[in-house]
């Protein structure tokens, strides 16, 4: 559905935004796009929306070529910017009539387009209702649904939860996951939460750069520090410590004491040591509150690659 190749952008003065940049993205999948501000998403983003032109490389969107086939590719996608320009004096089925008159829809093909839109993003209550007198959370849906209304293969969301509410968030990201089944979508987001929970894989972009491109579980395993279990035993701290510190494949511990009871970290180099652990723990006659293995998040390793840090 994407196919990007050595993609190149430079801004005036020959300021580099996108570096030799490659990547694709397959049809029907959820690809989060992130980076830090100044990264180059958002450039790369409006290039394969067909909004920016890029300096060099290759762009095909569903098989078309972004430079060439400019007008065609517009109609393949549905772009969400980050500042969703809505004419706010505009009612909400008058703006989605007016923007799929101008993506070419036919009066029959406009009106059902408008009418799937809406009820996609559950918009027919407020259908008549001025977008100035929306609340944030439904004017992002009058983009999204603005996005929709000709109904094409690939859907460009970016940061599509900004400035919404927790409630706001939750409906956005029910909506994302309904429209995964019958589009492809690129979504960029500053909340790593909604990508976690939204995106099966994964590119990040750092410097105009592309540092990795993966699924979740990949980018875990490449950039944990290791294999981390979390444990809460009634013992004292140096008995946790001494016992521990003489475990197979341990790295390091983050341990300490609250009143009768020692909590925190066993850091292993790699394995499942779950059992061994809960083992060592009834060994030893402690009483046990809490085992669990703990999971690098998306954020640790998403801070990790943007900073520069190397791998464990």
């Amino acid at each position: 559905m994407i196919d990007v190749q050595h993609l190149t952008k430079n801004y005036a003065g020959g300021i580099p935004a996108v570096q030799d940049v490659s990547f694709s993205v397959a049809p029907g999948e959820i690809v989060g796009f992130l980076g830090p501000n100044g990264a180059g998403k958002s450039t790369t983003m409006r290039i394969l929306a067909g909004y920016l032109s890029p300096s060099g490389g290759q762009v095909m969107v569903n098989g078309l070529d972004v430079t060439r086939k400019n007008i065609e590719v517009r109609q393949s996608l549905g772009y969400l910017p980050e500042t969703c320009p809505l004419y706010t004096e505009m009612r909400v089925r008058e703006y989605l009539n007016y923007r799929a008159d101008l993506k070419g829809l036919s009066r029959r093909h406009r009106s059902a387009g408008v009418e799937r839109a809406m009820e996609q993003c559950g918009l027919l209550d407020v259908q008549k209702r001025l977008i100035s007198q929306l609340s944030k959370g439904f004017r992002q849906r009058v983009g999204i649904a603005d996005a929709l209304v000709h109904n094409p293969p690939l859907l460009i969301l970016d940061e599509p939860t900004i400035g919404l509410d927790p409630n706001q968030i939750m409906q956005v990201r029910k909506l994302i996951s309904e429209l995964s089944s019958s589009h492809t979508l690129l979504i960029s987001s500053h909340i790593l939460s909604e990508i976690e929970a939204t995106c099966s894989r994964v590119i990040v972009m750092g410097k105009g750069k592309i540092l990795e491109s993966a699924t979740l579980a990949e980018l875990g395993e490449r950039w944990s520090a290791g294999v981390e279990i979390y444990i809460e035993v009634k013992a004292a701290l140096a008995d946790v410590e001494r016992v521990f510190r003489e475990f197979p494949e341990v790295k390091s511990l983050d341990l300490q004491q609250t009143e009768a009871w020692t909590c925190g970290s066993l850091l292993f180099h790699s394995g499942e040591h779950r059992e061994q652990v809960f083992e060592c723990v009834r060994k030893e006659e402690w009483p046990l509150r809490e085992l669990h293995a703990k999971r690098q998040s998306l954020e640790d390793t998403f801070i990790k690659l943007t900073t520069g840090e190397g791998k464990a």
